[in-house]
This record gives C-alpha cells, sequence and structure tokens, in this order.
C-alpha cells in the first residue's frame, strides 16, 4: 500500500495571468519546467561552480536526528568548508544538508545570477535561500512558519517532493506545538500498521530536474528527499490571507516562545510527551 499522492501538475511555461488564476488563487501547487533559461544561474550553478565562488565558506549542516531539548530552533548538528561539504556529496551517500542558507550574504554576486520572475508574486530578494543535500538525505515533513508562498528552484540533481494542504494536517501525526510531525515516518516508504491513519491522506508528488520551479501554496506540509546530489533555491513571497497572517504571528509570537520555555523547563520529557500526544491526537481525531 501506498500514499494517496496525485502528481503536481507540471507546465512547460505559463503567463502570469494563468500562475494567478489556477495556482495561486487556488492554492494549488504547479511544476513549471522552462522558465528560467535566460537566468545566468541556469547555465552556471551546479555543484562544482558553488564549490568555486564559495569552497572557503562554512556551512551549516543538519542531518535525519530526532529534535533534542538542548539544541534551539534550527540549531545545525555540525559544520563543515563548502568544498569539503561538496566534496563528500560527491564521494558518498551523506545524511548530511544545507538547510535555510542566505549564501548571497557570503557570495552578493551570487545575486546578479538570477531575477525575480514576473508571476505576480510579491517575492523577498532579500532572503532567498539554499538547500543542499545527498544522496537519500530528506527533510522532515513540516510547513513554513510563516505561511509564505514558495518557489523552489532545483538546480543539480534529482528531489522528490511530497506535499500536503493543511487539510490532511489530522492524519499526519503533527507534533503539537511544532511544524513537523513525528520524526520517525518514512513518507518515501511509510508503514501503514504503525501509521494507520496517513491511509487518509491526500496529498501530491513530483520529481524536480535541474531549472525546474515547484510553487507550494501557503502553508503546504512538505517532504524533500535528495534522489541524487543537488541543490535547490527557495524565494517567498509573504501571505495577505487575514487567517494565515493570524497563524504565522501566533506561530512566531507564542508557540515558538512557548515550546522554547518548555523545552527548558521540562526538558526530554516534554519532547516526550509531545511525540506521545502527535499519536493519542491524531488516532482519537480518525476513531483509531
Amino acid at each position: 500500500m501506498k500514499l494517496n499522492l496525485q502528481e503536481i501538475p507540471r507546465v512547460k511555461t505559463i503567463t502570469k495571468k494563468d500562475f494567478i488564476k489556477n495556482y495561486y488563487k487556488p492554492q494549488k501547487p504547479v511544476v513549471i519546467e522552462n522558465f528560467i533559461e535566460d537566468w545566468p544561474a541556469y547555465g552556471k550553478w551546479s555543484l562544482d561552480y558553488m564549490k568555486e565562488v564559495a569552497g572557503d565558506k562554512e556551512v551549516p549542516l543538519y542531518d535525519d536526528r530526532p529534535v533534542d531539548y538542548k539544541e534551539d530552533f534550527n540549531e545545525p548538528h555540525a559544520k563543515m568548508k563548502m568544498s569539503e561539504y561538496i566534496d563528500l556529496l560527491k564521494s558518498e551517500p551523506t545524511k548530511y544538508r544545507i538547510f535555510l542558507w542566505n549564501i548571497f550574504k557570503e557570495v552578493p554576486s551570487l545575486q546578479n545570477d538570477y531575477s525575480l520572475p514576473n508571476l505576480g508574486l510579491k517575492l523577498l530578494k532579500s532572503v532567498p535561500m539554499l538547500f543542499f543535500g545527498g544522496t537519500n538525505s530528506h527533510t522532515f515533513m513540516h510547513y513554513d512558519i510563516d505561511f509564505s508562498n514558495i518557489l523552489h528552484f532545483h538546480f543539480e540533481g534529482k528531489k522528490q517532493c511530497i506535499l500536503f494542504d493543511q487539510k490532511q494536517s489530522d492524519f499526519l501525526y503533527k507534533i503539537p506545538h511544532s511544524l513537523i510531525v513525528r520524526e520517525d515516518i518514512d513518507f518515501s516508504n511509510p508503514d501503514f500498521e504503525k501509521w494507520p491513519a496517513l491511509k487518509h491522506t491526500q496529498g501530491y508528488i513530483t520529481e524536480l530536474e535541474h531549472g525546474n520551479i515547484l510553487y507550494m501554496p501557503e502553508g503546504y506540509w512538505h517532504y524533500m528527499k535528495y534522489l541524487t546530489p543537488g541543490f535547490s533555491m527557495s524565494l517567498r513571497s509573504i501571505t495577505r490571507n487575514p487567517i494565515n497572517v493570524g497563524k504565522a504571528l501566533y506561530n512566531f509570537l507564542f508557540m515558538r516562545q512557548y515550546d522554547n520555555l518548555m523545552r527548558r523547563f521540562k526538558g526530554q520529557k516534554w519532547i516526550d510527551w509531545k511525540n506521545e500526544q502527535a499519536i493519542k491526537r491524531t488516532h482519537q481525531k480518525n476513531g483509531i
């Protein structure tokens, strides 16, 4: 048995009008295959090129270890020179990923290699983020704290993406007071005996290759798995939906602060309680 996933619609290219009408307004994902060929980045950006221009920079690395109460939000698990990291990616599978790294602060000239797509989104060029990973490394299923609209541009290699909208949250074993689900769920090959509520999910799947753009609407859950070594860049557009603005403010001002406070106060017991509650609440909501 597999997850109930439909392929994300794919278009070769798209106009601003059609993007707004067919995907942004209804908040549906789409992959745009041929849209950035005029970017210098399209022809230049590769793992080798990033090693050349940023090889001496120290980068934050993350793996798939469970959340530890001692760690701050998005605290890296290790650090390494970019040149060493890319050599590692190319030599063997590794779980180490670069997550939410603004390389453009370190190498400003890279800002000249791309431009903001004219798709009707007010994209923030000041906060582009890069994501790198090796074969079979993956992110936990999560959604972004600010409920932004995301354009995810992929460079080199192949990446599998699984998405769910917020309506699927009751089936995903969401961790209370958090933006992630149970970290021991393998969304590429889930164990339905252990996680029976996943049978009820309805989501999306796609594979990204060099030059593809994935549009992820506001608050979409996403799981990314690198099928081969590669990297991506994300640009974001702040939500204008009043409900999602409220949810984003709640996440920043209350949820994250409360979670950090409880970690300091209760330590690992807080993490263990949240993990237990994820199962208990999900099964109660679904009569399991």
